[in-house]
């Protein structure tokens, strides 16, 4: 029997960066009342960790004991997730281009995924988890009662990218932002740990074309539609 049937449900939701997960993660988790886990704030974390006590990130073994020790907490109470390092409102400081690039460098160590695998599935819990990040749904959560695969072009995602950068005050190139993501994406697909890509029973959604409602009202029907499949199979036992 799958562990859905004993533990609280959880929706993975994963895709490169820029597809507007981290948004849609905490949407759904609001309309659903479910705990939120963001997975890639864990690796910005331990990149920001990292940099503030001059650790290189290509240290493998002093990042994977920084990530080891983490006291984190999300909130997606409010507009945003408020994400917590130690007590610390550290939600602004972990997207910052310099930390985004140095949580690419950290996550791709086996050592730093380890230390953090059993964390991420400790958010499990009732009376349920949204789980947003890149190996939710084929390494932490292989069970997930659904599995989304939220994709969109390069374009669009440096796009969105711009403009969160440009509301925050910053000054960057367009170019330079598709050519990061392109290589991030290259990056991520081809590392020997947890690549990025969907789980064989993912529901892929591009976003491309589509509105924020657009898309969480398609997971939302995924979700409803899985729910009744479950309480249909549970009937007919």
């Amino acid at each position: 029997m799958s562990k859905y049937h004993t533990a609280a449900p959880v929706i993975t939701i994963v895709g490169p960066s820029g597809s507007g997960k981290g948004t849609l993660s905490q949407l759904l988790a609001q309309n659903l009342n479910y705990h939120l886990l963001d997975s890639g704030a864990l690796y910005r974390l331990v990149a920001l960790s990292v940099s503030g006590k001059g650790i290189d990130p290509r240290a493998q073994d002093k990042v994977a004991a920084v990530a080891a020790t983490l006291d984190v907490q999300f909130d997606a109470s409010g507009d945003a997730t408020c994400v917590r390092l130690e007590g610390q409102d550290v939600t602004t400081a972990i997207r910052s281009e310099e930390i985004s690039r140095m949580a690419s460098v950290v996550a791709a160590h086996p050592l730093v995924r380890e230390a953090l695998l059993q964390r991420q599935r400790d958010f499990r819990r009732a009376p349920g988890l949204v789980a947003d990040g890149r190996d939710m749904g084929t390494v932490v959560f292989p069970d997930a009662q659904v599995k989304i695969f939220l994709t969109a072009s390069a374009e669009a995602r440096a796009q969105r990218r711009y403009k969160q950068l440009e509301q925050r005050g910053e000054r960057v190139d367009m170019a330079q932002l598709v050519a990061d993501i392109q290589a991030r994406d290259q990056r991520d697909r081809e590392r020997a740990v947890s690549p990025l890509k969907p789980a064989e029973d993912a529901i892929i959604l591009d976003s491309t074309e589509m509105s924020i409602g657009q898309v969480l009202a398609a997971m939302l029907s995924h979700v409803t539609g899985s729910e009744r499949d479950s309480a249909a199979t549970n009937r007919s036992k």
